[in-house]
C-alpha cells in the first residue's frame, strides 16, 4: 500500500532497500525541491516520447546521489503526479 508521501521499503531477498516518493512535475522550470514528504521537480524537456520522464530520472538520481538505474517511476508515466522509487543497495 502506498501512503501519501515518503515510504521506506525493503526487498531482503535481493538485498536492496530504498524510498518511495510522491513527485509533482512542473514544466518550463529547472529545479528540485523537497518539502516534507513531497518532491517537486521542474523540467525543461517536452513531455513527448518519454523525454520528460528521462530528465526526471536523471535529476532525481543526481539529487539523491545514486545511479539513474536506481530510480524507477512506479506509476504516473503519463501524468504530472508520479510515484518514484529510489533504490539503494544494502551494505
Amino acid at each position: 500500500m502506498i501512503v501519501k508521501g515518503r515510504v521506506s521499503f525493503q526487498y531482503p531477498f535481493f538485498g536492496v532497500a530504498g524510498l518511495r516518493f510522491e513527485v509533482e512535475v512542473k514544466f518550463h522550470k529547472d529545479f528540485v525541491e523537497v518539502k516534507g514528504n513531497k518532491v517537486t521537480v521542474g523540467l525543461t524537456s517536452k513531455p513527448e516520447r518519454g523525454k520528460a520522464n528521462r530528465e526526471l530520472v536523471r535529476k532525481l538520481a543526481r539529487y539523491f546521489g545514486v545511479p539513474s538505474s536506481h530510480v524507477k517511476i512506479v506509476s504516473g508515466l503519463r501524468s504530472r503526479s508520479k510515484i518514484v522509487e529510489i533504490i539503494e543497495k544494502q551494505r
